[in-house]
């Protein structure tokens, strides 16, 4: 799969973006910075590449399933280069490799059912799925090959061609990606483009898109819908969470401590359902408190590909700084520092794994997503307050349960307004689960077989019955 290279500055010299290691703040490598005029020609390809890809859907389970082996294959060099770019610890870094090639070998085996209507009448009716063409995918910066799969595994399987557009703090693991794949993809099935805005912009209202799938944030999320409503294209749309961990007063402190740390913590807080906000009741709220510093303090933190390395950097400037205003305003409504609470010395965009306490519930780190390793627990005197409060924000994506007796938990869980809610863990996925938000957090369903119809759309044949 040809990756096509950028547009060109008066002089003729390729247009390239530099791409920053989040562990020293420098520039390590660059990136193509193509031009949204050179999307015509891939949408055009991409449109002749679909005519012969839907065609065959054995030829795509195969394909599919040797673009798994290919990424399994490749995974010392993908999981190095992502998180060189992207910061993370390399250990996270081979799980996101394994996903995405999870992903790819989950959906090469997954095909839609024709179904029969039968509603008396003397006619054999029948829906089928069709493909609906050239797709795009624009992707963020925390889990880039991850996500990049649950977009483009589906959308395959379903027959579709695809352009995939990664984030520019981290388009070069995406664009080595695109290069395994194209050992085993047809060529133009799938394209990976790289570069900055407008392009994402333009490859969203692209006349020749039939579906833009985007994760990222709800400002964005509604200009790529907007975008997209231009072509009336479909639109999926991911785009982050507040997730709330509401601990019951039954629940065993240690024993989920380390679970609920790390709930909030993976990837340095940058999963869009990562736990945000803790509720505590008031009895448990300091030895809560305690537990989750005491876990801060000890963690390892430095560049992610240090063996010894538990938490890696921000991914971006712009993302620390916002971690750092939200804690600073939280500081300024009077909240606590347990622990943490400031950048660390040193090069780098490395920030100190903090618990706050004493956090007005109003504050920015309470009602935003801060997508950093910032933990406000907040506690609680009953139980409808805390679910009250757990529901109270613009966001919908997740939400977990921490007690003790499991149909109490999970009757709690029933009443959070989110997509998924786990009980005494979170933010964990199976292939073939749906996962979607509700309010602020997304429209549409990826994962399982509805990422796969998502990808179709149906074609209803009648005919008479035979005399």
């Amino acid at each position: 799969m040809p990756t096509p290279e950028a547009g060109r500055d008066p002089g003729g010299r390729a247009v390239r973006f530099p791409v920053v290691d989040p562990a020293t703040g420098e520039a390590f490598d660059e990136a193509p910075d193509q031009q949204p005029g050179e999307l015509d020609d891939v949408l055009a390809r991409a449109e002749r590449a679909w005519h012969g890809w839907r065609a065959d859907p054995a030829a795509r389970t195969a394909a599919l399933r040797a673009s798994a082996d290919a990424v399994e294959t490749a995974g010392d060099d993908l999981a190095r280069l992502l998180t060189r770019e992207q910061g993370k610890p390399l250990a996270e870094s081979y799980a996101e490799v394994a996903r995405t090639a999870a992903r790819l070998r989950y959906f090469a085996d997954l095909a839609p059912r024709t179904r029969r209507i039968d509603d008396g009448r003397p006619v054999h009716s029948e829906v089928r799925w069709r493909p609906l063409g050239p797709v795009a995918a624009i992707v963020p910066w925390n889990f880039p090959l991850q996500l990049a799969a649950a977009k483009f595994a589906p959308a395959l399987a379903a027959g579709n061609t695809m352009v995939l557009k990664p984030s520019p703090f981290t388009p070069l693991a995406t664009r080595m990606l695109g290069s395994v794949l194209a050992t085993v993809l047809p060529e133009d099935v799938l394209t990976v483009v790289t570069g900055r805005e407008p392009l994402g912009a333009r490859l969203a209202s692209h006349p020749g898109i039939r579906h833009v799938t985007f994760t990222g944030s709800v400002p964005t999320g509604r200009a790529v819908a907007g975008a997209a409503a231009a072509s009336l294209a479909r639109v999926t749309l991911e785009l982050g969470g507040n997730d709330a961990a509401v601990l019951l007063d039954d629940v065993d402190v240690d024993r989920i401590a380390d679970r609920l740390f790390w709930a909030a913590f993976r990837n340095c807080g940058q999963v869009c359902m990562a736990v945000k906000r803790v509720y505590v009741p008031t009895g448990l709220h300091a030895e809560v408190v305690e537990a989750l510093a005491e876990r801060a303090k000890s963690v390892t933190v430095g560049p992610g590909l240090d063996p010894g390395t538990r938490l890696g950097p921000l991914n971006n400037l712009p993302q620390l700084s916002r971690v750092e205003r939200v804690t600073e305003h939280a500081l300024a409504d009077g909240a606590r520092v347990a622990t943490g609470g400031h950048r660390l010395d040193g090069p780098g965009y490395f920030f100190a794994p903090t618990i706050l306490t004493d956090v007005p519930p109003g504050s920015p780190v309470v009602t935003e997503e801060q997508f950093g390793p910032v933990l406000p627990v907040l506690p609680y005197r009953s139980l409808d307050e805390a679910v009250d409060a757990a529901n109270g924000t613009g966001f919908g994506l997740g939400g977990s349960v921490w007690g003790t007796d499991l149909d109490r938990a999970e009757a709690v869980a029933d009443r959070l307004e989110c997509g998924t809610a786990w009980i005494n863990h979170h933010a964990e996925l199976s292939l073939g689960q749906p996962f979607a938000g509700v309010k602020d957090s997304g429209v549409g369903v990826a994962g399982g077989p509805w990422g796969l119809y998502g990808n179709l759309r149906p074609f209803v044949v009648h005919r008479p019955q035979e005399a």
